[in-house]
């Protein structure tokens, strides 16, 4: 069983670059700046307006002073972005002392630093942002210097409406950076995931290149190794029999043929690799992918549904051979007896169903097969350690890429009785 904490999170929290919040509370000296100014002078409504501005001229040296100490590209860390956030909040909560507290429409702005936070720092800052923005908005609840209005009336809210203002603020506050929280956590968790999707591709993709690099070499080396050959068959020729250097040389001659014919089998992977490598029958490839498993102890049994003769042949890949592979090791682990792959190309269709005789896919991750940094093995579910639950991800995702479809269910019922996972995976043919 899979279990989700509301703010737990996998990987590490981005760095925030000082540039962003630098222009963030610019843009929030601005509005600051702006309001102040229009209902002091504006409006002519009474105020406190000299203190105002001397909070957000403190906001605006701040700034300056971060824009001096660091490049635009600087990175910060976590803790350097929460104490930052943090003064916005206080000092966007004596502003809004001075100016009402909650009657102020602005006060919803307390919630922007959390919401910040929410989507670039961990859970705890996020946690801490987040306590001290409701305290401050409790206290602004009761204690606050009058509402900006016209002179000689007093504007006062009901205590039942500041009491709703005061829950709104809180679970808007609440959903806005939990919901923040959650949406950056899964494209970090994605991004994350498909960069190891491409370096398990690339790595694949290196072994695949091997015959390629094998026919350069061979193409490389042909040259001086005739050269090698010519020069030892006229040494051989001009050498009279009784020479103690004739063996020598038919010796030297003999190997330089020997490495001919080694180059000449490298030189031929490349012409036959069209049709030995990348296209090859479905029943050859599976039992390549399966070969080295059976070494891992557990029976795989092979089936096949279909005559000899139409047997389809497909375009082999790195990606295909590498997810294949996954997912039936993945069956492994959690098979008790052993792992079942059928291969059907009947009716012009080609699918391989790959099935254990263990418990199946939990019902609490049914729906989110696939998914990156999802995982139900345990520590003790096998001799191997829990993985980062990217397995599933990678192998989908790279046989979708290779156009597979793939269906993940569990067995009701099968012919042996037994409960367990079961893939299925649609493969292109070629015609």
């Amino acid at each position: 069983m899979v279990e989700h904490n509301l703010f737990e999170g996998t990987q590490e929290r981005v760095l925030v670059r000082i540039d962003t919040l630098i222009r963030l509370r610019w843009y929030a000296i601005i509005g600051q700046a702006g309001a102040v100014l229009v209902i002091a002078f504006g409006f002519g409504y009474p105020m406190a307006w000299p203190v105002c501005l001397v909070l957000i001229a403190m906001s605006a040296g701040l700034n300056l002073i971060l824009n001096q100490r660091y490049r635009s590209t600087h990175r910060l860390p976590a803790d350097g972005t929460f104490r930052l956030l943090a003064f916005d909040i206080a000092q966007l909560g004596v502003l809004l002392f001075l100016t009402g507290g909650l009657q102020n429409p602005f006060a919803i702005l307390l919630m922007a630093p959390v919401v910040v936070s929410s989507t670039s720092l961990t859970q705890n800052h996020t946690l801490m942002l987040g306590g001290l923005a409701i305290a401050i908005i409790t206290f602004l609840a009761v204690f606050h210097l009058p509402l900006p209005w016209v002179e000689g009336s007093d504007f006062q809210l009901p205590g039942r409406f500041l009491v709703g203002v005061w829950v709104a603020i809180i679970c808007t506050l609440g959903f806005t950076a939990i919901y923040a929280f959650r949406v950056a956590e899964e494209a970090r968790k994605l991004a994350d995931a498909l960069a190891a999707t491409e370096l398990v591709l690339q790595r694949e993709q290196h072994l695949t290149d091997i015959d390629g690099l094998a026919a350069a070499a061979a193409h490389e080396l042909g040259t001086p190794l005739a050269t090698i050959a010519l020069v030892s068959k006229e040494m051989l020729n001009s050498l009279p029999n009784e020479s103690e250097m004739r063996e020598d040389a038919a010796l030297l001659r003999s190997q330089a043929e020997r490495c001919r014919e080694i180059l000449q089998k490298l030189t031929s992977l490349s012409s036959e690799g069209e049709s030995i490598i990348e296209q090859q029958p479905i029943m050859a490839f599976v039992e390549d992918v399966v070969s080295p498993l059976r070494e891992l102890g557990m029976p795989i049994e092979i089936n096949e549904f279909g005559t000899k003769a139409d047997e389809p042949k497909i375009k082999r890949s790195p990606g295909l051979n590498y997810g294949l592979t996954n997912l039936i090791d993945n069956a492994i682990v959690f098979a008790k007896n052993k792992v079942n792959v059928e291969v059907d190309w009947r009716e012009d269709n080609l699918e391989l169903k790959i099935y254990d005789d263990g418990s199946g896919f939990p019902v609490s991750i049914r729906d989110k097969i696939g998914e990156p940094f999802l995982t139900s093995r345990k520590e003790n579910d096998s001799n191997r350690p829990r993985g980062l639950g990217l397995g599933l991800f990678i192998s989908k995702t790279l046989l979708e890429r290779n156009g597979a479809e793939l269906t993940f269910s569990n067995l009701s019922k099968h012919d042996n009785g037994q409960t367990g996972a079961c893939i299925s995976i649609r493969l292109e043919t070629i015609s």
